[in-house]
């Protein structure tokens, strides 16, 4: 298995250094198939510090002379694969050896192998463990290319690693059992990968040799729910015959529910049963059920049938549309798509799929929601069924695809879809050619000869020229960039109220006529018209639960600068989408939290809802909104000073936005890595890089964008001599400022002006741009106008007042965690002939945490927690490489030589009082 040696080799690496440091003792497990001797094999190679032994259960009684034989001449690495092989004796004295190397400092290391699919021995309970998860799908990619004989078509390769769900083992015995043409994509796949036969080959004799009981049941009742457990009590009643006996080793038991230890070995021994067990189990498991007409319990009678079943297929169909039916999207698609599997009529088919598809959507499974939407698309279908599922994948494909990909699925859609649902169609079109950054195309989409109902969220600032016809103008949306994510009225995936699915899935209804009249409003320019609709809309909003409502809520407040507002409703959609469990919601509410607390200047905050929002978008396969969760970070990183990170994140926007056509995660990833230019104090590389995006041209940043990157160009090309580059974008700024969507635009503006006026009224300019800050939130604005302010008076001379203004501008710094500009007002005091103000002084030995960057800071407290790099790495949505650089310079800061070190320093600051 040489596919996926890079990540386990840096994650044996990070083990290894932590061996050396906090006891030398790892008891690896994992289940079936997951690598554990091939890990193993990885430590040994890569062992450098002295020899390495590898020890079999006849060798237990040599354990003792073996350690004290190496130890001698230099450190030691004993290996032992599959302890739990090993007999009770051979256990105790293995268990013996690592208290010996825990306890006394012996200069050695101990690795053993153990499966999670069984207890552990008691003799090994105690001991440290290291879990070997999944691989990543990289990883998995690797693992796939070095299998198989000839290339792979990357779709087949997708369809794998999707089956496989990270496990090695099994990845490799589903590319044996593919033919070559079916690998390159030349023969169709087989309507099933995961077959028994191939379960059986990876579990191997791991199996029970009971293929029915309490595994079996079990496996049948998690199958059913798609969760990893099942009600313990519903199992008993359902096989009553193991109650009194003791539970399976595969098995665990826990607050009411029962688990298997592996979900590999769940998923063999359901698959590997004869169906007659498996018919009889989800039976026995239907009778047992206390409300026998609900959901779980005809879905679990219907896979007690054989054959078409109408009459089922109809049943399961009304409880998923019955208003009192509560279960989560994910038991919803698999009762719909059982319904299809039982339904004859083709029509009828089509629908349960296309309803089964957007489940699966809501439910954060993409990939299940396409395979489902190819078996909607059929010519057999009806027209208004074809269009629901064009509709659906374009949705797709504007979380996760080439956003004019999903415009044109849309456009499809509206030419099959009766007019309710095709003016959504026309909207959503819309939605798309705006995150393309095409304003024609998003223009014609909303031409008044498709008559759409109403108007996207993703509104541009227009202004009506003289002929009186509406083109884009230079000012952009009011809700892009840092004011909110990118739009808000995409084919809606959320349930129906009250749980209801229309007979035609495709969502009906509008929204009310204050949103449709206000956001018209905005697109002509007349916020004076906008204000009440929108704040009718936001109010109404937070009124209910409904998690597109909501959104929309946030986007009106955003709209009309009410920030706070925008907060709640971002807020209140996370928490309804995660009730409902609409996975695919989380990422957008994310989205718009974070670019909440972007606009009122809460960079922290905003980088934790990125973050949070970055891991969602990941699970609900949707790259595109990671693409704006990275760009977020990368604004949030900017203003921290964090090089590295605004770097990674930036590119990793990127690379999205170039694959999908994402024209303003483009825009906000530039914008970034150009406000890091400016804050480390490089002026005239950050007005190369926005020049580009802010001036006028056929490489214009986003056209809802690019006006937020105006300030920040025009102090760069200020700072570097250029200002005359600048005036013509002020003015266009100038109408921007004047929508009074953005509450920082005017005194942005005045500072602007001040940049490049003359010295007899820039002084004026930029105390009015102070005034103006003071009627809005965030330290980092006025910061910057403080700090702009101080270095104007400084080379003036008048020196009291700059450092009264520097001073300001370093203290607001500071409050908003932006290290590099504070060291820039520092630096302007000491030119200016004055010391910043000390910090208070701390206690002896305390403190030191605070020399530490604010990322710095967050990896110090996760490896004292003893987190490993990898795992630091998923908990920041960061690289390795970048938590590896970190750490090191924590070490360096610090003065420290190990993980122990910190942990010790942390511990010590955190118990005098030391903020982290």
């Amino acid at each position: 298995m040489t596919g996926h040696t890079t990540a386990r080799q840096r994650l044996t690496a990070e083990l290894l250094d932590a061996l050396r440091t906090d006891g030398g003792v790892r008891v690896v497990t994992g289940e079936p198939g997951c690598g554990r001797t091939t890990f193993l094999d990885h430590a040994a190679r890569l062992f450098r510090a002295g020899p390495v032994r590898h020890l079999r259960a006849d060798q237990a009684h040599e354990l003792d002379a073996t350690l004290r034989t190496a130890t001698a001449a230099g450190p030691v690495l004993l290996c032992v694969d599959d302890a739990h092989l090993w007999d009770a004796p051979a256990r105790a004295t293995l268990a013996r050896t690592a208290a010996r190397i825990r306890g006394t400092g012996v200069r050695a290391a101990l690795l053993v192998t153990v499966p999670d699919h069984r207890r552990v021995a008691p003799e090994l309970a105690d001991l440290p463990v290291l879990r070997l998860g999944p691989l990543t799908p990289a990883d998995a990619a690797l693992l796939v290319r070095d299998a198989a004989d000839e290339a792979v078509d990357p779709a087949v390769r997708e369809e794998l690693i999707t089956a496989a769900e990270g496990n090695p083992a099994l990845l490799l015995a589903l590319v044996r059992s593919l033919s070559p043409a079916q690998l390159s994509g030349r023969r169709a796949l087989p309507p099933s990968l995961v077959t028994g036969e191939v379960l059986a080959e990876v579990a191997g004799d791991r199996l029970p040799d009971d293929p029915g009981g309490l595994p079996l049941t079990t496996a049948a009742a998690a199958r059913a729910t798609g969760e990893e457990d099942a009600d313990d009590e519903l199992v008993l009643r359902a096989c009553p015959c193991a109650i009194d006996e003791p539970l399976p080793d595969l098995l665990t038991r826990g607050e009411g529910r029962l688990r298997f230890r592996s979900a590999l070995m769940l998923r063999a021994v359901y698959a590997t049963a004869p169906p007659g067990h498996r018919r009889a189990a989800h039976l026995a498991l239907a009778e047992a059920a206390t409300e026998p007409d609900g959901l779980l319990p005809l879905l679990h009678r219907s896979w007690a049938t054989t054959g078409p079943a109408p009459a089922v297929a109809a049943s399961l169909t009304r409880a998923v549309t019955d208003p009192a039916c509560t279960a989560p999207p994910a038991l919803r698609r698999r009762a719909l798509t059982r319904a299809a599997d039982l339904t004859p009529d083709g029509a009828e088919r089509a629908r349960c799929h296309l309803a089964a598809a957007q489940q699966a959507l809501l439910a954060g499974h993409t990939a299940d929601a396409l395979r489902l939407l190819e078996q909607a698309r059929g010519r057999s279908a009806p027209a208004p069924v074809r269009g629901g599922a064009e509709l659906l994948r374009g949705a797709v494909l504007l979380a996760d695809g080439p956003v004019e990909d999903a415009r044109e699925s849309f456009l499809l859609a509206a030419d099959l879809l009766p007019p309710p649902a095709a003016a959504r169609a026309t909207l959503a079109a819309a939605d798309a050619a705006w995150s393309a950054g095409d304003p024609t195309a998003c223009l014609s989409a909303l031409a008044p000869t498709r008559t759409p109902s109403t108007l996207p969220l993703a509104e541009a600032c227009v202004r009506v020229p003289r002929s009186g016809t509406p083109t884009a103008s230079g000012a952009p949306a009011a809700r892009t960039g840092a004011a909110a994510p990118r739009t808000a009225s995409t084919p809606p995936t959320s349930p129906p109220p009250n749980g209801t699915m229309p007979t035609n899935p495709v969502p009906d209804g509008d929204p009310s006529r204050d949103h449709r009249d206000g956001l018209r409003a905005v697109l002509l320019a007349r916020f004076d018209l906008a204000a009440a609709p929108l704040r009718r809309v936001v109010d109404n909003g937070l009124r209910g639960s409904d998690p597109d409502h909501l959104l929309r809520s946030a986007a009106a407040a955003l709209m009309l600068g009410d920030v706070t507002s925008a907060r709640r409703a971002g807020a209140r959609a996370l928490a309804a989408a995660r009730t409902s469990g609409s996975a695919a919601l989380e990422p957008r509410a994310l989205e718009y939290l974070a670019y909440a607390e972007l606009r009122a200047g809460r960079h922290q905050l905003a980088r934790t809802h990125a973050e949070e929002g970055l891991r969602t978008a990941a699970r609900a396969g949707q790259r595109n909104t990671a693409a704006h969760h990275h760009a977020v970070l990368a604004l949030a990183a900017s203003i921290e000073g964090e090089a590295d990170l605004v770097a990674e994140h930036a590119e990793a926007a990127l690379r999205t936005a170039r694959r999908h056509g994402l024209a303003q995660a483009a825009a906000l990833a530039h914008w970034a890595a150009a406000r890091a230019d400016l804050g480390a104090g490089r002026p005239r590389e950050a007005a190369q890089r926005l020049g580009p995006l802010v001036l006028p041209g056929a490489r214009r940043g986003h056209f809802a964008v690019w006006m937020l990157a105006v300030p920040c160009f025009v102090e760069a090309t200020a700072s570097a001599g250029r200002p005359q580059h600048a005036a013509a974008v002020v003015e266009s700024f100038a109408l921007w400022a004047a929508c009074g969507a953005d509450p920082q635009a005017p005194s942005q503006l005045l500072r602007c002006r001040a940049l490049l006026a003359a010295p007899d009224t820039a002084d004026e300019l930029y105390r009015r741009a102070l005034d103006r800050h003071d009627d809005t939130a965030g330290d980092f604005e006025r910061a910057r106008t403080e700090l702009l302010y101080g270095k104007w008076l400084r080379r003036r001379r008048r020196l009291r007042e700059a450092r009264t203004r520097l001073e300001e501008a370093r203290l607001g710094f500071e409050r908003c965690g932006a290290r590099l500009w504070a060291q820039q007002a520092a630096a302007e005091l000491r030119a200016g002939g004055a010391a910043p103000a000390a910090a208070p002084a701390a206690s002896p030995g305390a403190g030191d945490l605070a020399r530490l960057t604010p990322q710095q800071l967050r990896i110090a407290r996760y490896v004292a927690e003893g987190a490993t790099n990898r795992e630091v790495a998923l908990s920041l949505s960061v690289s390795t490489r970048t938590v590896d650089y970190h750490l090191r310079n924590v070490f360096a800061t610090l003065g420290l030589r190990s993980r122990v070190e910190l942990v010790r320093l942390v511990e010590q600051e955190e118990k005098t009082g030391a903020r982290l």
